[in-house]
């Protein structure tokens, strides 16, 4: 189901129009290349559109079949296959961490660590600064499993109080997807793979670049004199060419693909969110229990900056006054992306742009919320 952009009245609304003067501002003021958006109810697409470039050095237009690197916004999808494994029996979210990753110890040996715990960021997990988390699209030389012992070498204890107050950390995902991993004796990729995108009808996204995908270039709006630091801190071959303010990255994946690997469009991740509003079904195929897919979104652990369910969250100051929806960023080198579910509104929202810098999607995500999809 998609917009008919000739006859619906929604996009002569005022909050339509009103949405679309923003976005163009956003682009014309140089705070973002580019933005792709799609909206969706749970049995498909309502509107998607992209404005701006996917690539400035040759003007190339996005589309909403451009790939963006989802960052964390990928964690809702790591969520998503543990909680199949839970609903299959083959996973208990009690279990002690270490069961599954037995280098990984509490502080106090009284105390363990479980695997739900690692959903909601409760157990404790430290969050060292992934920056250089990322390689060359093209190098091939990467194992998951060696990674993730290299940064336990460092972080395999707990830091934090275990079971109390919430505390992000990508460090924590990444241990969950060794665990669906073990769980499941597959690759974590490839449970992924069979599990959730192909039922879902995610046919677009993958934790590497598809090939003949059409890739939005990623971009930093930075001056000259920070490249310096770019290419002392990043990985050899990442930082690419600067294309007036804005500094561009070459082709690069995620380290860690429990945590931030996804690479895929706006119209995939709308998928992913009609999932989660149909309670765990897609194209008439169950991926969760009702009651499963309805508690991800249950914000029930405070924690700074954000509120959590299991994977989706708010932040602190929005759970008292927005309890009507659920969401997750995923940002990182030259890309800022959001998906926001609207439960009761049967409505998902998802923004993916080519930039590092922040932007307001709330206001971008107030007004779609509002335009009159259902006007006829």
């Amino acid at each position: 189901m998609s917009v008919d952009m000739n006859s619906t009245p929604a996009l002569n609304s005022r909050e339509f129009q009103e949405f679309l003067w923003r976005v163009n501002a956003l682009i014309q003021k140089g705070r973002a290349p580019s933005l792709s958006v799609a909206v969706t109810r749970h049995d498909g697409l309502i509107y998607s559109h992209s404005f701006g470039y996917a690539d400035l050095q040759n003007q190339k237009l996005a589309t909403p079949e451009t790939s963006y690197l989802w960052f964390s916004m990928s964690k809702i999808v790591t969520a998503t296959a543990v909680l199949r494994l839970v609903d299959e029996g083959h996973l208990d979210l009690d279990a002690p961490i270490s069961e599954y990753v037995t280098s990984y110890k509490s502080k106090n040996p009284g105390e363990l660590p479980r695997v739900g715990q690692l959903l909601n960021h409760t157990a404790g997990v430290a969050n060292p600064v992934p920056i250089r988390w990322v390689r060359p699209a093209n190098n091939s030389a990467f194992n998951s499993h060696d990674f993730l012992a290299n940064q336990l070498k460092h972080h395999g204890t707990s830091k934090y109080p275990i079971g109390k107050e919430a505390r992000y950390s990508n460090l924590g995902y990444l241990m969950l997807a060794q665990i669906v991993s073990q769980a499941s004796q597959q690759t974590f990729e490839d449970y992924v793979r069979e599990q959730v995108l192909l039922p879902a009808g995610m046919s677009r996204t993958d934790y590497v670049y598809l090939d003949g995908a059409d890739r939005a270039v990623g971009y930093v709006r930075a001056p000259r004199m920070v490249v310096p630091l770019l290419r002392k801190f990043l990985p050899q071959g990442i930082v690419g060419d600067r294309h007036g303010d804005f500094q561009s990255f070459r082709p690069f994946l995620v380290n860690g693909a429990g945590y931030g690997g996804f690479v895929g469009d706006v119209i995939d991740a709308a998928r992913l969110a009609a999932l989660h509003l149909s309670d765990g079904t897609c194209n008439g195929k169950r991926v969760l229990h009702t009651e499963t897919a309805r508690s991800m979104r249950q914000i029930r652990t405070p924690g700074k900056p954000f509120d959590f369910g299991q994977g989706w969250f708010r932040k602190s100051s929005q759970s008292d006054v927005n309890p009507e929806f659920v969401e997750h960023y995923g940002s990182g080198g030259g890309f800022y992306n959001a998906m926001r579910l609207y439960p009761d509104l049967d409505q998902g929202i998802v923004l993916m742009a080519n930039t590092s810098a922040s932007y307001d999607f709330n206001t971008i995500f107030d007004l779609l919320r509002r335009v009159p999809w259902d006007d006829r």
